[in-house]
């Protein structure tokens, strides 16, 4: 989650400017977004237009900033979207005020909420902030007698580092491993879950090995793509090609993965670890929680009433935060979240075993 503005308004209410950037950030704001906030951004209203100067257009949907009075909030099923519904109260339009819109909140849509908030409102939004401060992909690109590193964090690139070197060719081929050297310290002190190596010709492959062998416990976070240039100018074309997207999603896949097997592995052995709604609800009672695991399909389930569990599932997640334990909600268009799906959908890996 990305703070990017918060100030006090008439009426001692706060407004704040919030990006959400995972789906997790979405999770959060579901339980931040209650009826009677205002919420503005950035969305589309399907207007009937007929003039003297224009055909009926028959309804185009026109973009607009607009801000809505909260009446329900709910995850989109089978969506990675929040969906705010609510009563139109600005809008460029004076004609559509006072009717019902709907604002699809997605990753990286800008949003601004203003409302009472509550002390443990703002500690999840501060928290969810906490936890993207972290670069969690770095994107160095490298070419004969060059090399730049960027972090790509909060919406945004940011350059770490420029290092020159020789050029590797003729007399001076030996000393290019000075660079490769300088590079792999810059790299091995960043806390990025990611890597992407890239660069024109063959130095990136160079670098990779130089790299693996210097450093071998930065190997399996390091994916190459060719790019023809350099600096910033390699960066725009690696987020062009999508890369930073899909190691993400492979970083998100590992870290559901890693979980799942300690979950499977306490189960097969007895041990610290609980599945399905009655067994979780039960280690939530005990206090025993140290990391629970949701799947998002269920999670929207249950919060619009079309569930099947026993539970109130905002009370368990209440339950399990306020005990200090963490929540981890699973997509389940990953293999992680299919196995999780098999266990009932939600399940917790417990501080200690219980009867």
């Amino acid at each position: 989650m990305r703070i990017a503005e918060r100030h006090r308004v008439e009426g001692g209410r706060e407004r704040i400017t919030l990006v959400p950037e995972s789906l997790d950030d979405l999770w959060h704001l579901s339980y931040v977004v209650e009826p009677g906030d205002l919420l503005a951004g950035d969305t589309t209203r399907r207007i009937q237009r007929a003039d003297d100067d224009l055909r009926d257009k028959g309804g185009e949907r026109e973009p607009m900033w607009m801000e809505i009075e909260v009446e329900d909030v709910e995850f989109a099923k089978f969506a990675n979207r929040l969906r705010v519904g609510g009563v139109i109260e600005h809008c460029p339009r004076e004609d559509q005020l006072g009717l019902h819109h709907t604002i699809n909140v997605e990753q990286h849509d800008e949003i601004e909420i203003e409302k009472d908030w509550k002390p443990d409102q703002l500690e999840r939004i501060e928290e969810a902030e906490e936890a993207t401060d972290q670069p969690d992909v770095a994107i160095v690109t490298v070419e004969e007698g060059e090399a730049y590193v960027h972090t790509v964090a909060q919406y945004g690139t940011e350059q770490r580092a420029s290092i020159t070197g020789p050029t590797g060719k003729g007399e001076y081929a030996q000393p290019r491993e000075e660079l490769f050297e300088e590079l792999t310290a810059v790299v091995s002190r960043l806390d990025a879950d990611a890597i992407i190596l890239a660069g024109p010709g063959f130095t990136k492959q160079d670098a990779l090995e130089y790299i693996e062998e210097a450093e071998p416990d930065l190997r399996e976070r390091i994916t190459t793509v060719d790019t023809s240039a350099v600096g910033d100018r390699g960066v725009h074309e690696v987020l062009k090609r999508g890369a930073v997207e899909e190691v993400q999603r492979e970083t998100r896949i590992a870290e559901e993965a890693s979980l799942i097997d300690e979950l499977t592995e306490n189960i097969a052995t007895g041990g610290e670890a609980a599945y399905g709604p009655d067994g979780v609800a039960k280690a939530a009672d005990y206090g025993a929680i140290e990391r629970l695991l949701v799947l998002d399909d269920r999670l929207r389930e249950e919060r619009a009433g079309e569930g099947e569990w026993d539970l109130d599932i905002d009370h368990l997640v209440e339950t399990v935060e306020q005990k200090g334990g963490e929540v981890t909600v699973f997509s389940s268009d990953f293999d992680p979240g299919q196995q999780l799906s098999n266990l009932g959908g939600v399940a917790a890996i417990l501080r200690y075993r219980i009867d």
